[in-house]
């Protein structure tokens, strides 16, 4: 089984290839989503960052509070490393986990997304990489419209991390997101072909949908 990596930045529309991926039949094993289950309710994750952080980051039920822990790091660069410090290996841990199962399962494609991939030296473990880019200004205008940020909170979140730019002068493949749904969901296709053909995977296996 072979596992490529798909990375980008807030609001770069890193979601949106992965969401075509994912219709298309590939297994994607989204890092977000596994670091939600790192600190979920009753998690030894959830509790070593109660301990670094204090009970204010908890909900009035227990659960994690996401919107107070990122509004504590993307401030604070100490404050995220340390949040790292407790969630990457767990995440790392929890990936191992299900990648075996999808080996077992007889997959022979996952695409791994995660936004840093680059940031934390992993690269050349999930070649090839794919970097969905698009201006820091059109970022910035996207986070404010899907999560109803402020233009300085929004400046502040996409200032947190490595600029695009960057992501791109180390990836395989860059898909450009400056226009319209349908151009960015082609460009998603064609990765997705170029991939399988450089694998000698066949791309039937992962259907086109309308």
């Amino acid at each position: 089984m072979h596992l490529f990596g798909l990375t980008g930045g807030i609001a770069s529309g890193k979601s949106v290839v992965a969401g075509r991926l994912r219709d298309r039949g590939l297994p994607v094993l989204d890092a977000d989503a596994l670091a939600r289950e790192v600190v979920a309710l009753g998690t030894d994750g959830l509790a070593a960052v109660v301990a670094a952080f204090g009970k204010e980051v908890l909900t009035p039920a227990g659960d994690l509070d996401r919107k107070r822990v990122a509004d504590i790091v993307f401030r604070d660069a100490g404050a995220r490393a340390k949040l790292n410090a407790i969630t990457h290996p767990r995440i790392g841990a929890l990936t191992a986990t299900r990648t075996q199962e999808l080996a077992a399962r007889g997959e022979p494609l996952v695409c791994y997304e995660a936004a840093l991939i680059v940031e934390n030296g992993l690269a050349d473990m999930f070649r090839p990489l794919v970097v969905v880019s698009a201006p820091e200004a059109l970022q910035i205008a996207r986070a404010i419209a899907r999560d109803g940020a402020t233009e300085a909170e929004a400046r502040a979140r996409v200032s947190a991390q490595m600029p695009l730019a960057s992501k791109a002068a180390v990836a395989d493949v860059v898909l450009e997101n400056t226009g319209t749904l349908a151009e960015l969901l082609a460009r998603t296709d064609a990765m997705l072909d170029r991939i399988c053909a450089l694998l000698k995977i066949d791309p039937s296996r992962y259907p086109p949908r309308p």
